[in-house]
């Protein structure tokens, strides 16, 4: 269990404070993340890597020469917020271009991309190289929506060294991207982990069973098998790269056997004797071998092997020098002529002034109580939608809500304090959901609750129509953000049918205040029965994909939190605003209790 803790909310954020006063002379923290202590004084490629907290040494634990220049950290495994990877790129920008590599995840491709996006409209450049290096998780005609695992070191110490060397940003991408299409590996666990403040894993194994093909963040196996003695697993680990051997790939490999959090290296050392002789007998060199812990998942027993085929570009990448706080390779001298970083603000700008009718603050107080009912019914289900998500999944979605909804209520109060309307109100409380939940449901929900909010504006209060057109908009945002359909098991499958009943029943009802309630009301059951339909089908989008079989009899947690949500917030949206409501805004209303 990790059993060391204070609030097990505050876990990630204070885990990495204290990595950072201990390392302090290598690395100093910014909001998102951290970043290198020493800056080169020439513009040098900034490699940036990222994810959720609970796998260290990635990724904080990387930052450093011939490494990478920073690192964007979520909670754990949840992926960070575009916020915070814009945070930590303009930190460690130096001039040549910022460069994120990531695991292959919904939420980090998401926020790394809108993060992407936000650079580059600044002419900072920018790109990303996704690594796809977990066999078990599609097959190879698939690969591109196979997840990275520990493959993840391997491509991160390549491109460090490519960048620490003075490439420029294409060849830095380009060499990573080449190392991770030779890059394959696979894992089993042998006990679940545990999360901070959770008295029970997120998944348990019979005696003397595994699940062969794990996840990093938490998931069981694709499918459980009787553990066999280290011999036999060493071969099936073999067996099953080795089949995966890229065409033209030569007989030098980097090889990585790594713990996931609680195996000991004793055993490691046990496997790998079974292991290596495999690799050798098939004619491969091993260069310079890693056998240790370099990407866990908290406390997991579990192990995975890693190969990457190397070649004369490559292999010198692999071997060269590396200084960091918990990895060293050789003599990595600081850059010449290296000077210490200058505190680097995000560009923030001040509060921002709102300017609202009166009606429209009125309209925001009964926002409020309905984001203020949503907190309230989340925190109620988080362990039960956590149950849910750990079925297939990482568990984290009950509390990857709570932290959004807890961020949306604060951020939505401190707007309304300020003076906004309703739709200010509403994109403030969308922009610190997505900072602060992470993860694909936390962009998804922060960037359609702003849709709706735009829509809804600051001048009036909204009728039937103005409802059902920010419903569409919520809509069409998540949906084209996250690119799900009816059907994929995700928060679509409840979304949808909210949206198309709500549309249909305002269209038929006029613009009256009880039609609306009542049209809000009746889209609510409708996403909620489609909610409890979705244990019938098998994931084809998000972390739950490869673990499909286990899916089938659970509800999509996702679409469950939305339906629930809904259902709570339609009597406070729906209803006509009074003129208590309205003399509540010309008050300037706060928070709700």
């Amino acid at each position: 269990m990790t059993r060391i803790f204070n609030d097990p909310s505050d876990f990630a954020e204070e885990a990495l404070a204290g990595f950072c006063d201990v390392h302090a002379d290598l690395v100093r923290q910014v909001p998102g993340g951290a970043v290198r202590r020493r800056r080169p004084a020439k513009p040098k490629v900034a490699v940036l890597a990222g994810g959720g907290s609970g796998h260290y040494p990635a990724f904080a634990g990387l930052i450093g020469t011939g490494l990478a220049d920073g690192a964007v950290v979520g909670n754990i495994f949840t992926s960070p917020s575009a916020q915070q990877a814009y945070t930590v790129a303009k930190a460690a920008d130096s001039g040549a271009g910022v460069v994120f590599t990531y695991g292959n995840y919904a939420g980090d491709v998401l926020n790394f991309g809108m993060a992407s996006e936000r650079l580059a409209a600044e002419g900072i450049r920018v790109e990303n190289v996704l690594v796809t290096d977990d066999v078990a998780s599609a097959p190879p005609s698939e690969s591109e929506k196979r997840r990275g695992i520990a493959g993840d070191f391997t491509v991160f110490k390549i491109m460090g060294a490519a960048a620490e060397a003075g490439a420029d940003l294409a060849d830095v991408v380009r060499l990573g991207r080449k190392a991770n299409s030779l890059t394959r590996t696979i894992g089993s666990a042998f006990h679940g982990c545990t999360f901070p403040g959770a008295e029970t894993p997120l998944f348990t194994l019979k005696d003397r069973q595994m699940g062969l093909g794990l996840g990093i963040h938490g998931e069981p196996g694709l499918f459980d098998t009787e553990l066999p003695p280290a011999k036999e697993l060493g071969q099936e680990f073999v067996s099953r790269l080795l089949a995966e051997t890229p065409h033209g790939a030569g007989d030098r490999i980097a090889v990585i056997l790594n713990g996931l959090g609680s195996t000991k290296h004793e055993e490691l050392f046990v496997l790998w004797l079974s292991i290596a002789p495999l690799l050798r007998a098939a004619g491969y060199t091993l260069v310079m071998p890693e056998v240790g812990e370099l990407v866990t998942s908290l406390d997991m027993s579990g192990v995975s092997l890693t190969i990457t085929w190397l070649d004369d570009e490559l292999e010198p990448l692999w071997t060269a020098p590396a200084d960091t706080p918990a990895y060293r390779r050789g003599n990595a001298a600081l850059e010449p002529g290296s000077r210490m970083a200058e505190e680097v603000s995000d560009g923030g700008a001040a509060p921002e002034a709102f300017e609202a009718t009166e009606e429209s603050r009125g309209y925001a107080a009964s926002c409020l109580t309905a984001l203020a009912a949503a907190r309230d019914s989340l925190q109620d289900a988080e362990a039960r939608l956590g149950d849910m998500d750990a079925v297939a999944g990482d568990g984290d979605h009950g509390r990857g809500m709570v932290r959004g909804i807890d961020a949306a209520v604060a951020a939505a109060g401190d707007a309304a304090a300020r003076g906004a309307g309703a739709g200010a109100v509403l994109a403030a409380a969308g922009d610190a959901w997505a900072d602060k939940a992470g993860g694909t449901s936390g962009v998804l929900w922060g960037a359609g609750l702003r849709s709706f909010g735009e829509v809804l504006g600051d001048r009036h209060v909204p009728g039937a129509s103005d409802l059902a057109s920010a419903v569409t908009a919520f809509a069409a945002r998540i949906t084209g953000l996250g690119k799900a359909e009816t059907g994929d098991k995700t928060m679509v499958d409840a979304l949808l049918p909210f949206t198309e009943t709500f549309s249909r029943r305002v269209a038929d009802g006029g613009n009256g205040d009880q039609p609306v309630a009542a049209a809000w009301a009746e889209a609510a059951a409708a996403a909620t029965t489609a909610a409890e339909a979705t244990a019938s089908l098998r994931p084809l989008k998000g972390r739950a994909r490869p673990l499909a079989e286990k899916s089938v009899g659970t509800a999509d947690p996702g679409a469950t939190s939305l339906a629930m949500i809904f259902t709570v917030m339609g009597p406070h949206l729906a209803a006509p605003v009074s003129a208590k409501a309205v003399a509540a805004g010309r008050r300037t209303a706060g928070t709700p209790s």
